[in-house]
Formats: structure tokens, C-alpha cells, sequence
């Protein structure tokens, strides 16, 4: 069964740090560029970060220089370092494919940032 799972998730300060996960279910995702996307309550989800199967990466200008993605194939795992935390980075982040229609998505992993 084709699964993402995220994790890593939490509450943090403002200016604090979280390191977010994604385990694929099976290495067909290696071949895969990938993404982590977010969305926060009332607003439509949007893609943050990608990072090509060959891991060339890019982030949005909302949270470039915070952000950065990365991957492991060997793992088959996505990553998320989140850096200078906002409250305006409140949301569920998800990994999911880019480029191709989305796999199931998963539960997410919900990231609150508040004093």
C-alpha cells in the first residue's frame, strides 16, 4: 500500500526550530521529486519546498532562508529543518509528490507556533 506518514510536528516559540519527517512507503518515491506542502485553517494548502529525485531543491519565498528540504533514499524519507519559526507558519504540513497528481495524502503533522 502506497503510504506517507509525517511526523516531527509540534509547538514551538517564535524563533524556535522543528525538524519535520516523511517515511514513504516504498522506494518507487525515490524516483520521485517531492514536496512538503502546508495549510493552515481557513486558507488553501500550499506547496513550501521541493526537492527533485536528483536533490536540487527550492522553497518558497515565504520561508526561504528558514527552510530547507532535504532527503534520504536510502531511508526513503523527505525532511523538513524549519529554522526562525513564525506564528504565520501555523499550519498541517504534508509531504506529497510534485509534478504528478498527489498520492493519498496523509495525516499531516501539525506545527504551532505561539508564546
Amino acid at each position: 500500500q502506497v503510504q506517507l506518514v509525517e511526523s516531527g510536528g509540534g509547538l514551538v516559540q517564535p524563533g524556535g526550530s522543528l525538524r519535520l519527517s516523511c517515511a514513504a512507503s516504498t522506494r518507487i518515491f525515490n524516483l520521485y521529486a517531492m514536496g512538503w506542502y502546508r495549510q493552515a485553517p481557513g486558507k488553501q494548502r500550499e506547496l513550501v519546498a521541493t526537492i527533485t529525485n536528483g536533490g536540487s531543491t527550492n522553497v518558497a519565498d515565504s520561508v526561504k532562508g528558514r527552510f530547507t528540504i532535504s532527503r534520504d533514499n536510502a531511508k526513503i524519507a523527505v525532511y523538513l529543518q524549519m529554522n526562525s519559526l513564525k506564528p504565520e507558519d501555523t499550519a498541517s504540513y504534508y509531504c506529497n509528490v510534485v509534478g504528478r497528481d498527489p498520492i493519498a495524502w496523509g495525516q499531516g503533522t501539525q506545527v504551532t507556533v505561539s508564546a
